[in-house]
């Protein structure tokens, strides 16, 4: 049962998902005309403080007759019920399919009434039931749609990306509080020459209701506003985000933000949304999509989702909060505090610490499905790890990345997600110091993987010519081989920081190696110390206590 949220703790859910279960995630989506290849792109963070990073995978199966499905939440586990199963089931690898479909999601709060406990479809089972039916986002958005109307639509607000080699959409959705059966939504593609995203906030406020080429809605999206009181001006001027979402300055800041990050750095003229995001009223809305100045590869696509808005108004790095702990762009949970009886809240970026698991879809029209669709996969946070070529094609999971190799509480180094993990928290201690040795082994690997690729797909194209079975063969063995090695570059990684800056000290280094004296013993280490601002504070805060008196 939901219990009775206040108006501050709707809009802290707002940003950080509506319960602890939920997922607060960030998606970012571009057009095959917006991409410098012509594929398209879809990203997704599934930053959640209970998930384990991995890879998740379902071979493609046929199924008796008669055959049922368990429903089981994403999120927490529990049964919601069973479903008839489908005669043939897709592979899936991650949140991309066998042909190229990819579908991600971000968390929004709807309105409390319209929650649906009786339904037996979640979010995340909608996913992935449809990613194993479906071939197209079209077929994708009709499957969907289909699901929750015939089994009930069992979640809070969603935004769904949904993408195939030539179309990508935005799928909004919310269930009708059991009041009905099913749920209410809307889809609309993106154009192919821009770009979008979602991050926990609503995003399709008006939308083109005779393009029924580029928007499909459910029939009673307005009828049904009109009857929950939620709208009653003319059918044109109905407004989804605002009639079935919840807002406020902290879903505009703490959400629309991050979409604003990635069209401010594409795209000029962002600054007049700043009002927006700023909670004044009768401010622009941030539009929908926008047409970037400049088309965007998966490495810009890969590194947006590593942002803190730097270079912004609310550039991470620059406050007194990172300031004093070695320019560090994170805020520890919770996001809100009080101070003498005021409401205050953190940035909420598009790289976060609590990221479970992160990737890119490389979706492309021209090649077979098996080497066009490119799953670019990452665990832990987006800023410190490195994203793998995972193709859609393949038969297994990496050991590294398969969910049975370790879990939330049990800690191993062959797990990608722990051995990130350890890098990453020993960065948070002392950004400014690690970030640049962590960047130099991230870039490499993924400089790696993008030089070599022209060689990989090219033999994987030679061997689909003899059988696409020998290309998956080869794909799979290049994914494992890839995920692996990362891996064990990342645990040297771990080792080195230790190393290096242990006791809070700096180990010196020269020719590569840690300097040693004439006699083969450790010289002294540097001695970082800490900033300027810190040095301000503590005196600020002791006044002549820790004065030097002579």
């Amino acid at each position: 049962m939901i219990k009775k949220l206040t108006t501050l703790s709707l809009a802290i859910a707002a940003i950080i998902g509506f319960n602890e279960e939920s997922q607060a995630c960030t998606s970012l989506l571009a057009g095959k005309n917006a991409t410098t290849d012509g594929s398209t792109l879809i990203t997704y963070a599934a930053d959640a403080h209970t998930l384990y990073g991995a890879l998740n995978y379902m071979p493609a199966a046929t199924h008796g007759s008669g055959a049922m499905r368990e429903v089981r939440d994403w999120d927490t586990n529990k049964l919601w019920g069973e479903i008839p199963e489908a005669t043939h089931t897709y592979k899936v690898v991650g949140n991309m399919n066998e042909h190229q479909l990819t579908i991600t999601e971000s968390t929004w709060t709807c309105k409390e009434e319209l929650i649906d406990t009786t339904g037996v479809i979640d979010y995340g089972s909608l996913i992935y039931i449809t990613l194993q039916r479906a071939k197209t986002a079209r077929e994708a958005i009709k499957t969907m749609t289909e699901l929750v109307a015939a089994h009930g639509y069992n979640s809070h607000g969603e935004s769904f990306s949904i993408g195939d080699p030539n179309e990508i959409w935005v799928m909004e959705m919310c269930g009708k509080g059991g009041k009905e059966k099913g749920a209410v939504w809307v889809a609309q593609r993106i154009p192919d020459d821009c770009i979008t995203g979602h991050a926990n906030a609503p995003r399709i406020h008006k939308f083109p209701l005779k393009d029924t080429e580029n928007c499909i809605y459910s029939k009673d999206v307005i009828s049904f506003a009109r009857k929950m009181g939620y709208f009653n001006g003319k059918d044109e001027d109905f407004d989804f985000a605002k009639a079935y979402g919840f807002w406020d300055f902290l879903a505009y800041r703490g959400c629309d933000a991050r979409v604003w990050a990635f069209f401010n750095r594409y795209c000029t003229g962002m600054d007049k949304y700043l009002p927006y995001l700023n909670g004044e009223e009768n401010a622009e809305i941030l539009p929908l999509y926008v047409k970037p100045d400049k088309k965007v590869s998966v490495r810009d696509m890969q590194n947006m989702m590593r942002d803190h808005f730097e270079g912004t108004p609310f550039d991470m790095t620059k406050d007194a909060g990172a300031k004093i702990f070695w320019n560090l762009p994170y805020r520890f949970r919770p996001m809100n505090f009080e101070v003498e009886g005021n409401t205050y809240f953190n940035e909420r970026a598009i790289a976060t610490q609590q990221t479970a698991f992160v990737l890119v879809s490389q979706m492309r029209s021209w090649l077979p499905n098996e080497i066009g669709g490119i799953h670019w996969f990452g665990v832990d946070d987006a800023n410190t790890n490195v994203f793998i070529p995972m193709y859609c094609c393949i038969n297994n999971v990496p050991k590294s990345y398969d969910e049975k190799t370790a879990d939330l509480y049990t800690f191993s180094l062959e797990s990608a997600f722990w051995t990130n993990n350890w890098v990453a928290n020993q960065a948070y201690g002392r950004y400014s110091l690690m970030i640049d040795d962590i960047r130099k082994v991230q870039k490499s690997i993924e400089d790696a993987f993008e030089q070599n690729m022209s060689f990989i797909e090219a033999e994987a194209a030679r061997l689909h010519k003899e059988s696409p079975e020998k290309a998956i063969e080869y794909l799979t063995n290049y994914s494992n081989f890839a995920a692996e090695d990362a891996t064990a570059k990342y645990r040297k990684l771990g080792e080195y920081l230790l190393v290096k800056y242990l006791d809070g000290n700096r180990k010196k280094e020269e020719n590569g190696k840690f300097k040693r004296n004439a006699d083969g013993l450790p010289v002294q280490p540097d001695f970082p110390g800490y900033n300027e601002e810190y040095h301000r504070a503590i005196v600020k805060d002791t006044g002549e206590h820790l004065k030097v008196k002579f």
